[in-house]
């Protein structure tokens, strides 16, 4: 797989996960910070690491199910693997200048 080819797949991959909320609240998971990292590689494989603005987050099993079947079903991805982390901690600096606008934070 070229470089090109990455480089469209995460972005599909990108517009996919801006499709998922967490249902407490009215922005996107990426927007809100919450994506790590998405790691696609040659074989088509991808790793998304993510975390939550709580680790206690009662919706998280829902969300992290909801990102890997989206992405699992996108054209190029092999198999998705969504790694949850709480390192680095999230915090509020993470969010997109649309996510504090929405949010009341600008």
């Amino acid at each position: 797989m070229t470089q090109e080819e990455k480089t469209q797949i995460e972005e599909r991959i990108v517009d996919v996960l801006k499709t998922v909320y967490d249902p407490e609240i009215p922005v996107n998971i990426y927007d809100l910070g919450l994506i790590y990292k998405i790691d696609v590689k040659d074989d088509g494989n991808v790793d998304i690491d993510m975390t939550f603005t709580a680790p206690t987050c009662p919706a998280a099993d829902f969300i992290l199910e909801d990102v890997r079947q989206k992405v699992d079903s996108l054209q190029g991805v092999n198999t998705a693997t969504v790694n949850l982390v709480f390192e680095p901690a999230w915090d509020q600096s993470m969010l997109s200048e649309e996510a504090r606008i929405e949010l009341g934070f600008e």
